[in-house]
C-alpha cells in the first residue's frame, strides 16, 4: 500500500490536492476537517465538543483524532492505500499513526509539504471565509491557527526526515500545476 501525507499550513491546498491525489492513485481520502465538520453539523457528541476548540483554533486532542481516525481506516478495506490530509499535526500523533499503521502491518510511504506563506494563507482563508461563510477563518483565529502550526507541527518535518519519508513543494500558483508537481513526486517515490 502507499500511504500518502500531505502537509502544510492551513489554507495551503491540502484539501483540494489530496482530493485530487486520491482519485489518481486510488487511495483513501482521509481528512481530519471533513470528519470534523461532519461530526459538528450533526451535532454529535463529539461534534459538540470539537466545536469549541476549532472555534479558538486550537487543535483536537490526540486521543480523540486517533479513535476517529482510526474508525475512518477501518471503512475502507479495498483501497491502494491512504492519503492524510490534516493529520498528524504533532510528534505525538505522527507517532500514534506509525502504531496505528504498523498494527495492519503497514507505514507511511511518504510526507509531503506545501510550501507557502503566511501572508498568503491569510488572504486564501479570508477570501474562503467570505465565499463560504465559515466562521473558523476571521484573521484572529487565521493567525492564531498559523502560529499553533509553526510550533507544534514544524517539528515533523525533522520527525520524517530522519525517517527519509518528507518532501516539499512549492504550493503557489495554479491548482494544475501544483498538482503535476506533487504527481511527479509520487511517481518518483513510486518507481
Amino acid at each position: 500500500m502507499f500511504n500518502l501525507i500531505l502537509f502544510g499550513p492551513p489554507g495551503s491546498g491540502k484539501g483540494t490536492q489530496s482530493i485530487k491525489i486520491a482519485e489518481k492513485y486510488k487511495l483513501a481520502h482521509i481528512s481530519t476537517g471533513d470528519i470534523f465538520r461532519h461530526e459538528i453539523k450533526n451535532e454529535t457528541e463529539l461534534g459538540l465538543r470539537v466545536k469549541g476548540i476549532i472555534e479558538k483554533g486550537e487543535l483536537v486532542p490526540d486521543e480523540l483524532l486517533v479513535a476517529l481516525l482510526e474508525n475512518a481506516m477501518e471503512k475502507y478495506k479495498d483501497v491502494d492505500g491512504f492519503i492524510f490530509d490534516g493529520f498528524p499535526r504533532t510528534c505525538q500523533q505522527a507517532k500514534d499513526l506509525d502504531v496505528l499503521m504498523a498494527n495492519s502491518g503497514d507505514s507511511v510511504s511518504l510526507v509531503l509539504a506545501l510550501e507557502v506563506n503566511e501572508e498568503e494563507v491569510v488572504q486564501r482563508l479570508l477570501k474562503r471565509a467570505q465565499e463560504q461563510g465559515r466562521k473558523d477563518d476571521c484573521e484572529e483565529v487565521i493567525r492564531n491557527r498559523m502560529e499553533v502550526y509553526h510550533k507544534q507541527t514544524s517539528p515533523l518535518i525533522e520527525y520524517y526526515e530522519k525517517q527519509n519519508k518528507y518532501t516539499s513543494l512549492y504550493g503557489v500558483g495554479d491548482i494544475e500545476g501544483i498538482f503535476k508537481g506533487i504527481c511527479n513526486i509520487i511517481d518518483q517515490h513510486k518507481a
